[in-house]
């Protein structure tokens, strides 16, 4: 946490200890930079305090880890690699990147790394689920509850990732866009950071599509140039540690930047740069039915303005996230200022967010992976 004022004339004498009083949301290191913010935060401060009194909402999850991933952690008593340690995934797999232990890594080579839950098959989503999605899921206790998952278990950490598609597929409604998929599904995902050493958990969109053929796109500056055009071919679900388990028995397996004959039910697909950049080229082999841009950032990155005009020009639906419902005010003007029109999504709280609190995060509202998302179901008058 930063004083709100920094950088606004006399340099911080210390700590942000001084909360405002209103919205609670910033604090400042004295009494003159809280003066000088004052300027800027008057348009904010109502918003974020109705944004605050939200907490307790924010922080509801089914879990019975809930308390330790959630208030412990924004008060310091616990910290993501504590609660990974008593768990025995911290620094694995692909765990590996949910702490910061993980960050100089994210440039490594990922076909190297062990791709699996690094947990018992009682706590993973580790083959075909025991039956077909009967309804659309709402929560995290009903998707645990489909999965047969219990509810220590800490894989929602890193399901959030494919639970965002499928959520999106819903935000995003039943319309025309539906209408030409036959069976198939292309999604252009935006700007991938953590998820390029934890891809094999998109492996779970077997069960959430059944009878689906899903390609992915992931398009951002942050996959390795040695990585662009990789193919990834997702022809199972990640395995768990038992060695007698029915996972290990299938003579299927994923497959890293190798080309087969068989069309596989999931197929991820590495652009390396900005969307509209490389969307010209993509579009020739995947014209995509959504576009799913997770903790976006609109409003804090310029090089979203020619991706949003690219994106108004398609007229697909695009579904954004972010981590707090500020964040997401903000890209949601941003894009309104560009397209010259409201977004018809609104923002709405993912019930699929990652129910572990980012540490360290700008405001004292609980920000989470994937916390909101908003966006546009159709870009035309």
């Amino acid at each position: 946490m930063e004083c709100a004022g920094k950088g606004l004339g006399t340099r911080c004498t210390g700590p942000p200890t001084r909360r405002c009083g209103r919205c609670g949301a910033v604090a400042y290191c004295s009494v003159p930079h809280q003066i000088l913010h004052w300027r800027d935060h008057k348009d904010e401060c109502e918003r974020l305090e109705e944004q605050m009194d939200q907490t307790d909402i924010l922080n509801e999850f089914p879990f019975t880890f809930t308390e330790e991933a959630t208030v412990q952690v924004c008060e310091k008593q616990e910290t993501r690699c504590s609660f990974l340690r008593k768990r025995r995934v911290h620094q694995t797999g692909m765990w590996l990147y949910e702490c910061c232990c993980g960050e100089p890594v994210i440039s490594t080579d990922c076909s190297r790394l062990n791709n699996g839950w690094d947990l018992s098959n009682v706590l993973c989503p580790c083959n075909e689920p025991i039956s077909m999605i009967s309804k659309h899921l709402t929560s995290w206790k009903e998707y645990y509850e489909w999965r047969s998952i219990p509810l220590h278990s800490p894989v929602a950490l890193l399901l959030h990732w494919p639970l965002l598609i499928y959520h999106s597929t819903q935000v995003a409604g039943s319309g025309s866009w539906t209408s030409g998929m036959n069976g198939k599904l292309y999604i252009h995902y935006l700007g991938p950071e953590k998820e390029l050493l934890q891809l094999s958990v998109f492996s779970e969109l077997h069960a959430l599509f059944p009878n689906t053929s899903v390609h992915i796109e992931l398009v951002g500056p942050s996959i390795p140039q040695h990585r662009d055009g990789e193919r990834i071919e997702l022809c199972n679900y990640a395995h768990c540690l038992d060695r007698d388990c029915i996972c290990k028995s299938s003579s299927e397996r994923v497959s890293w930047g190798v080309h087969t004959n068989e069309t596989s039910a999931v197929t991820l697909q590495l652009r390396r740069g900005f969307y509209h950049e490389r969307y010209t080229d993509i579009a020739k082999d995947s014209s995509p039915h959504l576009v799913i841009a997770p903790n976006a950032g609109i409003a804090a990155y310029s090089s979203w303005l020619p991706t949003i005009e690219l994106l108004k020009d398609m007229n697909i639906p695009v579904v954004f996230s972010d981590y707090c419902e500020e964040a997401c005010h903000l890209g949601a003007c941003c894009i309104s200022s560009v397209t010259g029109r409201p977004l018809n999504i609104p923002i709405q709280l993912n019930p699929f967010r990652q129910p572990m609190v980012v540490e360290n995060s700008a405001l004292f509202i609980p920000c989470y992976s994937n916390c909101f998302v908003y966006g546009m179901s159709q870009w035309s008058a």
